[in-house]
């Protein structure tokens, strides 16, 4: 399962009486396990969500800059506010009015919201600029909707996997990849989502790609927790097809260290502006950040090897010219005759 976490969780302590494991010891590593491992090139999903206000033309536009930038996917959301919300939480306020675009709450999910021929024509945008497009799905409503564009993969979101009949729509009646967050869910309910798909029909359960997630907006650094992506691989690299990571933190630098620690897909929200209105804007990348992140990710790819030979050929000039004992080796050898 790779490496050993040279860390405890946050919080955890030696039970009393006993010492901590050297850290030598911790950082053992099973040689093994890491030939083993193959890093797939990076794929990466430009999380558009509802960043375009509730205007396709802007949809478009986020689609046509992603695609610049090097994302693999561009992705949205789609909702049936009156099927996913309660009464009361459809008629309450917006609970940060200066970012709702309507009355109350389901006024502004319902503004937000591109119908099923929008997808389509930011599908078939996709297709024009060489994009995949794909969309989170929150409910069986629109599960049912987005299947019938039939897209390459379908995004189940941290708050929707545990709908058993969404996720059931789309195990049974759908056939491309399904990839399920993990924020704000314990252990055993993961166990439950791997499980599900498992008793799926025929090999189900390899259309799944399990993400590695902290929900929250943005997530700072110490929350994040880049080390439960080696705890998803330990229990289910031979469960699902594959692990990725959805990041809403700041920067870049964690999504290259969330791939070099074996998560093949990245996910992150992005806009053309994080000053807009909405509440997501402030955790995603703009297109220069995406396309950073892209780059780095390509790069991080190229180097994730191992030494062919203990000497590389770009070695051998500086090793015959800087190495101590090589380019001195006639005055060394010279000092030790004539010790002699």
């Amino acid at each position: 399962a790779g490496p050993r976490l040279l860390r405890p969780p946050r919080g955890a302590r030696p039970p009393a009486g006993e010492m901590a494991e050297p850290a030598a010891k911790k950082a053992r590593t099973d040689l093994s396990a890491l030939h083993e491992f193959q890093y797939k090139e990076p794929k990466v999903i430009a999380e558009i969500g509802c960043n375009h206000k509730g205007e396709l033309d802007i949809a478009k536009e986020l689609l046509t800059l992603a695609k610049e930038a090097g994302a693999t996917v561009g992705k949205f959301q789609k909702r049936t506010p009156k099927e996913l919300l309660t009464p009361e939480q459809y008629n309450a306020p917006h609970p940060n009015p200066n970012n709702s675009y309507g009355a109350t709450y389901g006024e502004h999910r319902e503004f937000l919201e591109l119908n099923l021929e929008d997808h389509r024509q930011l599908q078939n945008h996709c297709k024009s600029i060489g994009l995949e497009y794909s969309c989170s799905v929150w409910d069986t409503t629109s599960a049912k909707d987005i299947i019938q564009l039939n897209p390459v993969l379908i995004k189940v979101g941290s708050p929707s996997n545990q709908h058993w009949e969404m996720q059931e729509v789309l195990r049974e009646q759908y056939s491309g990849e399904v990839h399920i967050s993990t924020g704000m869910t314990t252990k055993e309910e993961v166990e439950k989502i791997v499980k599900f798909w498992e008793q799926g029909k025929g090999d189900a359960k390899n259309r799944v790609v399990l993400y590695n997630c902290t929900s929250g907006y943005p997530v700072p650094f110490e929350d994040v927790c880049l080390l439960d992506i080696r705890l998803l691989q330990a229990k289910y690299q031979h469960r699902v097809k594959a692990i990725g990571f959805s990041g809403h933190h700041l920067g870049i630098a964690i999504d290259v260290a969330a791939y070099a620690l074996g998560a093949e897909w990245v996910e992150r929200h992005f806009t053309k502006d994080r000053t807009w209105k909405g509440t997501d804007h402030a955790a995603s990348l703009e297109p220069a950040g995406l396309g950073k992140l892209c780059r780095d990710l390509k790069v991080t790819h190229t180097s994730m090897s191992f030494k062919a030979t203990d000497i590389l050929d770009l070695e051998k000039e500086q090793r015959a010219k800087l190495k101590w004992g090589f380019y001195n080796k006639d005055i060394l050898d010279k000092a030790k005759n004539g010790k002699k």
